[in-house]
């Protein structure tokens, strides 16, 4: 849904864009050439068939690039239109005032109000990549452009860009400041929401407490270890992390609490609680996009977890990486059935289970970042305590 979203919202300022580019672009061409008598355009020289030659093509490759901006968005490729679109009028229209201006008496009058538009309107698609894109590249044309007909004119539209450069990355600075602050206010409220679920599950099953909060930081220390996200990326992840035993409030509180061994038939229900806590959270935006970590978290190297008896790298990236650190959480606390491992022995528990229950190289990655793992334990056991949790047996507190 969030993506959706975000996808129909890109398409909206893309039509937007194109439609302000084309109405402009069409509006202003016919009237700076054909309406203006004032400026003497047949005065070119030698060129002028060539660049008339040209001037109509260019108009054929800017109509040309609407069908094909329209089969883009059909599949789904909106991002690309606005580029497409710029480096075509960017391309021709560099190519059309060297030819027009090479060689010619007439002074450097160009600066078109397609520009204008482009530059100024840039913001609202939010992306800083773009506005870069934009800015440089018209900047960039009326250097090149400047190299060619050797006229110290160009300095003027080049200075003009520039304080148009600078309005339009203010108004684009103003808007992801705006966005900055909604995601803190929503993130900050979800974060609310999700502690305020996993207390209700705290007051089920009093030996789980603060186990969640364990998890998730123990997940992203590692998941950042693996260098393949970007913080952004983990946000959701972090709030998955957090839900990822919520289905257990489905689960009687005579099976969670139950001091001795769990039957067969209790152990199945106890496996049923990946599946119903994913499907709890299945339309919730923000935290549906990990799904796949409340699901697979159980799952194993060797193919013999639950629910789905994965193997290997069939097992999502993320689910693997919270399975570690829900193994290691799990034998480093207090459970109503036994007392806390020493985290040395849970350390060596981890290792051993390295190409069977556990990814093998999230295993190396976790030897490299044991003794981050040793202070987050250390914190949150600590913090537990002082809040009159129930004392943890084991070295670190």
């Amino acid at each position: 849904m969030k993506k959706s979203s975000l996808l129909q919202e890109e398409k909206n300022s893309t039509v937007l864009f194109s439609w302000l580019f084309y109405i402009v672009f069409f509006v202003y061409e016919i009237f700076y050439y054909n309406l203006f008598p004032a400026f003497p355009w047949n005065n070119v020289g030698a060129n002028s068939r060539v660049v008339y030659d040209f001037m109509y093509a260019k108009y054929i490759i800017i109509i040309a690039l609407i069908p094909f901006s329209i089969y883009l968005i059909k599949k789904g490729k909106v991002e690309l239109v606005k580029y497409i679109v710029f480096f075509g009028y960017f391309s021709t229209n560099l190519i059309s005032d060297i030819l027009y201006y090479k060689d010619s008496a007439l002074p450097y009058t160009s600066g078109n109000m397609v520009e204008l538009v482009i530059i100024l309107f840039s913001p609202i698609f939010v992306n800083k990549k773009f506005t870069y894109y934009i800015t440089g590249g018209l900047i960039l044309k009326y250097i090149l452009v400047g190299l060619f007909i050797q006229d110290p004119l160009v300095l003027f539209p080049i200075s003009i860009m520039a304080v148009l450069s600078f309005i339009s990355f203010l108004l684009l600075h103003r808007f992801l400041n705006y966005i900055k602050a909604l995601k803190y206010s929503y993130d900050e409220q979800l974060e609310g929401v999700v502690k305020g679920v996993i207390a209700i599950l705290e007051l089920k099953d009093p030996y789980t407490r603060g186990h969640s909060e364990r998890v998730a930081a123990y997940a992203m220390n590692m998941a950042e270890a693996t260098g393949k996200f970007k913080p952004s990326e983990l946000n959701n992840f972090y709030y998955a992390c957090l839900l990822h035993d919520i289905g257990k409030v489905n689960i009687p509180d005579a099976i969670l609490t139950k001091s001795g061994r769990l039957t067969d038939d209790e152990y199945d229900i106890i496996k049923t609680h990946p599946v119903v806590g994913a499907e709890a959270i299945r339309d919730v935006d923000g935290i549906a996009d990990n799904i796949e970590v409340i699901y697979h978290h159980h799952e194993r190297w060797d193919g013999k977890g639950y629910p789905d008896g994965l193997t290997g790298e069939d097992i999502p990236f993320l689910a693997r990486i919270t399975a570690v650190a829900d193994a290691f959480d799990a034998m480093t606390s207090s459970r109503s059935y036994r007392p806390a491992l020493q985290i040395e022995e849970a350390h060596q528990r981890i290792i051993d289970g390295q190409g069977s229950q556990f990814d093998p190289q999230l295993i190396e990655i976790f030897k490299q970042i044991y003794p981050e793992w040793i202070k987050i334990s250390k914190i949150y056991h600590k913090g537990m305590d002082m809040r009159g949790g129930q004392k943890r047996e084991n070295s670190q507190t």
